[in-house]
């Protein structure tokens, strides 16, 4: 089934936030928000939703600027973005579903988990740095150069390919690369967030992402993980119910399309305490 397949027919509009924000619904479940990287769509998640819609009902959603979903006058702020999938879930009648999101997806499922913990049941944040000096350097450079003046040089690629065939304003391209590159050019340190999260939580990244692997074994020790043996019967675990995976043989461009991620997905929201 192609990309294209699996977005149409199921696709709505919800005026929340002060964004008129393009969703898609998937399957049938325990609700599931699935939220896409940077320059993506729900769309990059093609090659996995079947897996995931066999189990949940995935609400797969395009960002702010991004997909279907038209930019707005603000920026490209996790935060914001954040309210307006929490506002997207109060439109929905939604109780609790799990959040699933994937580098800029991870960073907002992150924000919605820490400022409307009421409304979220478990949270998987795949290949999301939570400081900006955790990446490397060569990417920190590489980020800077993202801007208006290089869509000329990105008309071959994927992302300008998708979003001149379904964003609302397809002229917006430039604009949009401007505020990625803004957002990105933004120093940001969310350690005491994630030490303070109230819901179970899945850290996801690649063996070869843009940080490092022990970035994100950090981050699970913030949540109580990796400081002792976990026990015969897990009864050492970490006490919230959060746990890692990192994924073999992936990079940050591929994860979020592996047959791996949807597994231990799936795994981690379907445990049952």
């Amino acid at each position: 089934m192609t990309a294209t397949e699996i977005a149409t027919g199921s696709g709505q509009y919800a005026d929340v936030n002060g964004i008129n924000l393009y969703y898609e619904t998937h399957g049938t479940g325990r609700p599931l928000v699935l939220l896409h990287g940077g320059l993506c769509s729900g769309e990059m998640f093609a090659p996995i939703l079947p897996t995931l819609a066999d189990h949940h009902q995935v609400i797969l959603v395009d960002l702010q600027g991004h997909g279907r979903t038209a930019d707005v006058d603000r920026p490209l702020d996790l935060t914001l973005m954040a309210d307006d999938i929490a506002a997207l879930i109060d439109h929905l009648g939604l109780q609790k579903p799990d959040l699933v999101g994937y580098s800029l997806g991870g960073g907002v499922a992150l924000q919605v988990a820490v400022r409307h913990p009421q409304k979220v049941g478990r949270l998987v944040t795949a290949s999301a740095h939570v400081r900006r000096n955790a990446i490397y350097p060569e990417m920190l450079q590489q980020q800077g150069q993202v801007g208006a003046a290089a869509a000329e040089f990105m008309k071959e690629t994927p992302m300008y390919e998708l979003y001149q065939r379904v964003a609302p304003r397809p002229e917006d391209f430039p604009r949009l690369l401007d505020k990625i590159g803004a957002a990105m050019a933004k120093d940001f340190d969310y350690t005491e967030e994630v030490r303070g999260l109230q819901v179970p939580t899945l850290v996801v990244a690649a063996d070869a992402d843009m940080a490092p692997p022990s970035h994100y074994v950090e981050v699970f020790k913030l949540l109580d993980g990796g400081l002792r043996d976990g026990g015969w019967a897990g009864e050492s675990r970490p006490k919230g119910g959060h746990a890692l995976a990192i994924l073999p043989g992936l990079t940050h461009y591929d994860i979020g399309e592996s047959p791996l991620f949807a597994a231990v997905t799936l795994a981690f929201l379907d445990k049952q305490d």
